[in-house]
């Protein structure tokens, strides 16, 4: 399959969280070069910061630092986006948590809570929050960075981890089901290892030869773009990626 990847008009507007960092600051940097007007959400000002001073020169861009595991915050957000750009193309999650003591003998009920909160909780009330004005619009792309973990299970990213990501498999499929009638489509990408800034949340952190072999945050970016930027009748709805050499992913 071929491709444009011609920059888009500015009146494009992606959404993205987790943008002050990993798979969501990468992201926020590639759409901004296709020429979207990009809106970075994330928990720490100072980290968006350093993603917007990234951004190309000239590039339209706003900056909402807000928790996604709080529903308020998460609409709020989207109110003020549909009243600054009057839409949304493009919603991308990027936002993820871990913790290191994540096994299921070890995992306190603070940081189940915690895993689950953002990594799905967030992606759901994001999801609620910008659907009615992709509905008023008759279009618009949900994109969720799920796992491999969410797809087969995984004793090394933990039973929270899992169970949240096997939760956003289900949530694509969910909106699918329900608003592609309204022009409304959902992508789930899968990955499996990607150096991040989560690798260091490990028990055991990955020594750089083999953090240089995972996937990396670049990739990643390349994906989202990609699923996108296919043409709107287009649905890819699970989407796995693997490092070369790995067909497993984990």
């Amino acid at each position: 399959m071929t491709q444009e990847t011609n920059k888009l008009p500015a009146s494009k507007v992606a959404v993205i969280t987790g943008a002050g960092s990993g798979v969501g600051q990468a992201s926020a940097i590639k759409l901004a070069e296709l020429g979207y007007a990009v809106v970075l959400l994330g928990r720490t000002a100072a980290t968006l910061a350093a993603t917007e001073s990234k951004l190309p020169a000239g590039s339209v861009r706003r900056v909402y630092p807000c928790d996604i595991a709080q529903v308020e915050a998460i609409n709020e957000v989207a109110r003020q986006v549909e009243q600054e750009f009057g839409r949304v193309d493009l919603v991308v999650n990027a936002a993820g948590v871990n913790v290191p003591a994540r096994s299921l003998e070890k995992l306190s009920v603070e940081d189940y809570r915690l895993i689950m909160g953002v990594n799905i909780d967030g992606a759901f009330y994001l999801t609620q929050a910008f659907l009615p004005l992709m509905r008023r619009q008759q279009s618009g792309t949900f994109v969720f960075i799920g796992s491999i973990a969410g797809i087969k299970g995984s004793l090394l990213a933990g039973p929270a981890y899992v169970t949240a990501k096997f939760g956003i498999h289900g949530l694509v499929q969910s909106v699918n089901l329900a608003e592609q009638k309204n022009g409304i489509r959902a992508i789930g990408i899968h990955p499996g290892e990607i150096n991040t800034p989560l690798i260091d949340r490990r028990a055991v952190v990955p020594p750089p030869e083999a953090r240089a072999k995972m996937l990396q945050e670049r990739d990643m970016a390349e994906c989202v773009a990609f699923v996108a930027t296919l043409p709107p009748r287009v649905v890819v709805e699970t989407f796995i990626v693997t490092p070369l050499g790995d067909p497993v992913g984990m």
